[in-house]
């Protein structure tokens, strides 16, 4: 099983490590409820260096990568990120990823560099995916195991944050990032982004430095009590949200617009792996689509439960449940047949021999006050 440069850390802390993509990861400190909180109403942070980083740089880089993404990567100017996907040749998504637009430090006149950030558990998948259609001349480079990324989420992490960087941390957009100084050490990639929906940035760095950066951030956020977050409310914190987690909520068999990503397949952009596919699905509508649901009921929802109509007829399955720390009620995600994926229409989550009424909600599940 592989570490990440924080596994001593963790267990330091008390941590409950579970194997996670094939590392030893953190689920939870002090527990899943408060550390969720604690993300929601001000400060927490994730140890997120399983996650892959592939550099895509070369004259011909942006065609690579607008080949193998769904988003439209000729919008990125320096210093911006966007979420996307890598669509397959029948509509399925290979995995969903971020797409980064770097400076061109040190390459030759007319280069583009990209860094794509991917799930941990695809990283091997999606190198062979992107190099097997790598015929451009654009440069692949895998830094994953040379990086180090930690996720500083929620309202006060600009305020945790502040003293250890002289970039305006408040003047950085969302998705976007900048390079900088950080706890003493150069080159850091500050990114406004996270997959809480609670706000806050994304550091990259070196792997050797991610301890000492963690250190100087649990210092510098000690009077606001900033705590260490765990895998348990990464995942009940973009659930609230109705983010997708691959291999639960989307996978080799769902199409973006079925899971609601539409809004990053950017069809008029030219040609893509998978835009016949996609754009035959568009003109002929989708058949089942991706909704947040709260149940009306105590038993949580779990990964794939059958959903029925209020008749008994199957509609669908679960892929993602959870008790909302924030809600105090058990929510999911599924995928319904249209008819059914309305918001305020009613469907049945089968547990065993109970039938667990559900009301379909707008995404994000949780509406912040």
């Amino acid at each position: 099983m592989k570490t990440t440069p924080l596994n001593s850390t963790h267990i330091a802390l008390g941590a409950k490590m579970v194997e996670f993509a094939g590392y030893n990861m953190p689920v939870s400190y002090s527990g899943i409820t408060e550390e969720h909180q604690a993300v929601r109403r001000n400060v927490g942070v994730f140890d997120v260096c399983h996650m892959g980083e592939f550099i895509v740089r070369g004259k011909q880089a942006l065609d690579l990568v607008q080949k193998v993404t769904s988003n439209d990567a000729s919008k990125l100017a320096i210093g911006q990120a966007q979420y996307s996907c890598l669509p397959n040749s029948s509509g399925g998504i290979v995995d969903d990823l971020l797409v980064y637009r770097l400076p061109n430090e040190m390459g030759s006149e007319g280069e583009h560099v990209f860094m794509l950030v991917v799930n941990a558990s695809n990283m091997e998948k999606d190198w062979d995916w992107i190099s097997k259609h790598n015929t451009f001349d654009a440069r692949m480079i895998n830094i994953s195991d040379e990086t180090g990324l930690l996720a500083i989420q929620g309202p006060n992490a600009a305020k945790a944050l502040q003293s250890l960087t002289d970039v305006r941390l408040d003047e950085i957009p969302y998705y976007h990032f900048t390079k900088g100084r950080f706890a003493g050490v150069d080159n850091i990639v500050i990114s406004a982004t996270g997959y809480t929906g609670a706000g806050g940035f994304e550091l990259y760095t070196d792997a050797k430095n991610t301890a000492a950066i963690w250190d100087a951030i649990f210092e510098a956020g000690k009077s606001l009590g900033i705590k260490p977050i765990g895998l348990g409310a990464r995942d009940t914190l973009r659930l609230e949200m109705g983010f997708c987690l691959y291999g639960n909520d989307i996978d080799d068999t769902t199409s973006p617009l079925e899971a609601g990503l539409g809004w990053i397949t950017k069809i008029q952009k030219g040609d893509f792996i998978g835009k016949d596919w996609i754009s035959k699905q568009k003109e002929n509508g989708v058949s089942k689509k991706l909704v947040g649901f709260v149940v009306n009921d105590r038993r949580v929802p779990r990964h794939h439960y059958l959903i029925e109509d209020p008749a008994g007829n199957e509609i669908g399955h679960v892929t993602s449940g959870t008790q909302s720390p924030s809600m105090d009620k058990p929510i999911g995600m599924g995928y319904v047949s249209l008819p059914f994926s309305k918001p305020g229409a009613t469907i049945m989550v089968v547990a065993g021999n109970k039938r667990l009424e559900a009301s379909v909600v707008p995404l994000p599940i949780y509406q912040a006050k």
